[in-house]
Order: structure tokens, then sequence, then C-alpha cells
């Protein structure tokens, strides 16, 4: 799949899972709020690992740049959520945060990188990349619970 193709429907299907998360009972959050943290973390993964170094470019550089920023602010709120039960009085409030967040990221990336990227890299190389990342999230779902790995991942933002 085109690499491009596959983060745009995966940020569809976030926003979908953000969004049942927000309307969601106390009791069901916490099951919805891993599958979210679990996705997310696949998600910035496999941008940071294939996705965003094959597109590094003097044209891309300030965009990733500001991504990786993003992805740290992201990584920052799912592990402040993942130590809090969904009854705690801040759960709801800093979802609706990491909701915002993510959105605009995904806006962000599909307004102004993606139109770049298109025009630096062949169908080839974007199908090449795309079944990369679906190789690094496979992986990953085997390994389990791959959202417990962000917490060690909220010092800093990844290197470009």
């Amino acid at each position: 799949m085109n690499a491009i193709d596959f983060l745009v429907s995966q940020h569809r299907s976030m926003e979908t899972l953000l969004a049942a998360v927000v309307g969601a009972t106390e009791e069901a959050r916490r099951g919805l709020y891993a599958e979210v943290a679990d996705q997310l973390t696949m998600h910035i993964s496999a941008e940071e690992t294939v996705f965003y170094p094959a597109v590094k470019a003097a044209r891309t550089e300030d965009i990733l740049l500001e991504s990786l920023e993003e992805h740290l602010s992201l990584k920052r709120l799912m592990a402040d959520l993942l130590a809090l039960g969904p009854s705690e009085q801040t759960f709801e409030p800093k979802f609706k945060v990491l909701k915002e967040q993510a959105e605009h990221h995904h806006k962000e990336e599909e307004e102004h990188l993606f139109p770049k990227v298109k025009a630096l890299l062949d169908e080839d190389r974007l199908q090449q990349l795309g079944a990369e990342m679906i190789a690094l999230q496979t992986q990953q779902k085997m390994e389990g619970r791959p959202r417990d790995n962000v917490s060690g991942q909220t010092d800093a933002a990844a290197p470009l």
C-alpha cells in the first residue's frame, strides 16, 4: 500500500477511535483508550522510524522537526493517561487534549507534508515505505501492548 494512503487511512481510523472514547461510558473507556494508545504508538513509531527518515529533505525538514515535537507531546499525554484511571477527574480533559492534538497533527501532515512527499518520491518508493511501515506495525502487534513503550519515550523528541 502507498505510504501516504496508509497513513491517511490510519489518521481516519484513529479519529474514529478517539471520538469513541469521548462518548464512551467510564467502564468502556479503559479498553478503548488502550486500543487508541496502541494504535497511536504504532503509527508514531512507523512515522519516526520509516517514513520521516525516508522523506527527510531540505523542503520537508522544518515540517518533520515540528511533527517530531508534536509526537513528543502526544507521547507525554498518552503516558499520563495510561497512568490514570478513566474515573479520575483529569482523565477526560487530558484525553480531549490528546484528541485535539492528534487531529491537528493529522491535518498538518495531510495539508503540508504529504503534498511535498508526493512531489519528492515516486509511486514505487511510496509503496515500499508503506510495506515497511505495515511490517513494523505487524511486528509491534505480535510483541503485544505497544503502548507500554510510550512512557520511556517522553524525555525528548525522536531524532530526525
